[in-house]
């Protein structure tokens, strides 16, 4: 009983620790409004050929961020390797609308393709959020997220997400799981980089050769 209290009281005084840790130095959750589930549990059937991780059926823990960290894509302009998508205007890639519905989502040829996002200035990112298409249970393949210093991604190209286990769209080898998209969408860490431009790819999806972003979000705060 002695061993277990000490236990506790342990893990409580750690908690308290980084608890205290973190508000010295300002950091706070960041608020992301999520959408409606449509489907609910974990999918039972893992497509074959894929390194998709295990659902751990947990809602995600609350992401930390420094005090004053906002969505920074909101509204911001959006390009894509496809001007003339087959579904929908790119401007939805950024417009707040996360709901599993038609005529939220944006859909691209098939293919490697990619959409782009410009923040219009420097800002220091700390996450970035990315829901491709949650109406159903399904991995996207070669989902690759960049950012540069230029919109042509030649300057100081960073590579903060990759989960092309085998190179086939070329931008190197990734040591990220895929995944099943969500209505939680997927929270990239993107530890404070300093960038403009932020670039998301893709390759199809188990479901079909498309590609499809319903909303992409970059929380940060601009740079000093």
């Amino acid at each position: 009983m002695r061993r277990g209290t000490c236990l506790t009281t342990f893990g409580l005084m750690t908690a308290m620790l980084v608890g205290l840790a973190q508000a010295q130095e300002g950091l706070k959750p960041i608020e992301i409004k999520l959408p409606k589930p449509v489907f609910i549990g974990t999918p039972k059937n893992i497509p074959p050929g894929t390194t998709v991780e295990k659902e751990t059926g947990k809602p995600r823990p609350p992401f930390m961020a420094p005090e004053g960290t906002t969505n920074v894509a909101a509204k911001k302009p959006v390009t894509s390797s496809c001007q003339e998508p087959i579904i929908g205007d790119l401007e939805l890639v950024t417009d707040g609308d996360k709901e599993a519905t038609d005529g939220s989502y944006v859909e691209l040829p098939p293919g490697l393709q990619h959409v782009q996002l410009d923040l219009k200035a420097d800002y220091s990112i700390y996450a970035i959020v990315v829901w491709h298409y949650h109406m159903d249970p399904r991995v996207y393949r070669d989902v690759v997220v960049q950012v540069a210093d230029d919109a042509d991604f030649i300057s100081n190209v960073r590579t903060l997400f990759n989960n092309d286990h085998d190179n086939s769209a070329g931008l190197g080898i990734g040591k990220e799981r895929e995944y099943f998209d969500t209505y939680e969408g997927r929270l990239i860490d993107a530890k404070g980089i300093k960038t403009r431009y932020v670039r998301l790819y893709s390759k199809g999806s188990t479901a079909n050769d498309r590609n499809h972003y319903i909303e992409v979000e970059v929380y940060g705060k601009p740079t000093k």
